[in-house]
């Protein structure tokens, strides 16, 4: 499987020329270096590492200083696995957007936005109680947790319920998201849609599990033409 890490920076809109209005997230990934090739030799599975974003040596512990010597390369702050043999750059070697192109279909991993303890309501969409005067002062508050209407479970909570709890700040895919834009030069992919995570946050982009084949490249405007 291949794949690249980088940083959400936000989400803009592009045109294409015949006037439709995209709407898309601006990754950066500036390269990757591959710090290992792991074989199922010797680790029983076959995956490439890399890793993203350099780190200064006092912020880093002196095992990953050497596990980053090995492939002659800097601390990172963030090191991911890739599953399979896809990535084909060797260790030490240099992971670039171009492994993409406009048109793959792709999956995003990140860590979804967290909104600390949340209430029912916005957690699970939940519905509430009655306004109408004289009747239920139940309104945000959850109902009836104990029967759920099953006579043999009457005092157990089934698994599942909804309840208030800790919302968002989870590990979240974004799945079969098409490819824009790929810029080289400047290290970003435009991809179509949201992808998880706040502004500034890592983000891991991997050709889609699903297997669904690449699409026609969209013709964007291109404004950075001279005018003659």
């Amino acid at each position: 499987m291949k794949g690249i890490l980088g940083r959400k920076l936000g989400m803009t809109q592009v045109f294409t020329e015949d006037g439709t209005l995209i709407p898309v997230t601006v990754v950066e990934a500036c390269p990757n270096v591959v710090l290992q090739k792991k074989t199922v030799e010797n680790d029983g599975y076959e995956a490439t590492q890399l890793g993203f974003e350099d780190v200064k040596e006092k912020r880093s512990t002196k095992a990953e200083i050497a596990h980053a010597k090995k492939a002659n390369a800097a601390p990172k702050r963030f090191v991911r696995e890739f599953r399979g043999n896809d990535i084909t750059a060797s260790l030490g070697e240099e992971v670039k957007v171009d492994i993409f192109a406009a048109g793959d279909i792709v999956d995003v991993i990140g860590t979804s936005k967290g909104h600390g303890y949340s209430g029912t309501i916005v957690r699970n969409n939940a519905h509430q109680g009655p306004k109408t005067h004289g009747g239920s002062k139940n309104i945000r508050h959850i109902g009836s947790l104990a029967t759920n209407g099953i006579t043999s479970r009457q005092g157990r909570i089934l698994k599942g319920t909804m309840m208030a709890g800790q919302h968002g700040g989870f590990r979240t895919t974004n799945k079969n998201l098409e490819v824009i834009k790929v810029d080289v030069e400047n290290n970003y992919l435009l991809i179509k849609g949201n992808v998880p995570g706040p502004k500034r946050g890592m983000v891991m982009v991997q050709n889609a599990k699903s297997g669904q084949s690449a699409k026609t490249p969209a013709t964007l405007v291109d404004y950075t033409t001279e005018e003659e």
